[in-house]
């Protein structure tokens, strides 16, 4: 079971262990039952206000969180956290973005910091 940290400027931060290999909990997911106050409106990876950063605790390991939904790359590119290019390469080299719809991101069994909060993500 992997550690995900939340960490937000405006909430105490909070680790809770989260399922791993279930292919459907998603970060938001996980903050819900955790009262983890993440903002979200559409829950379906359309609006972008559950953009959070993810980092892998680890930094020795490379970030092996699944491959952005057609839906997560869209708001993505319109939000400017990524280009083009950038997501070509993520394909490629089977890399993850820093940042990620938290209703779109799957838990892997992986220790995570989650940054969120309307601060410098915005």
């Amino acid at each position: 079971m992997p550690n995900i940290t939340f960490t937000s400027p405006e909430h105490r931060d909070k680790t809770v262990y989260a399922p791993a290999g279930s292919h459907k909990d998603t970060i938001l997911k996980v903050a819900k039952e955790n009262r983890v106050p993440i903002e979200f409106s559409c829950e379906d990876g359309e609006c972008g206000t559950c953009l959070v950063k993810v980092t892998v605790i680890d930094a020795h390991k490379k970030k092996h969180a699944g491959h952005l939904t057609p839906k997560e790359r869209t708001v993505l590119k319109e939000l400017k956290k990524v280009t083009q290019e950038e997501l070509d390469t993520m394909y490629v080299d089977d890399l993850a973005p820093d940042y990620r719809l938290a209703c779109q991101c799957i838990v892997r069994d992986e220790d995570i910091l989650v940054e969120y909060g309307t601060g410098e993500l915005s």
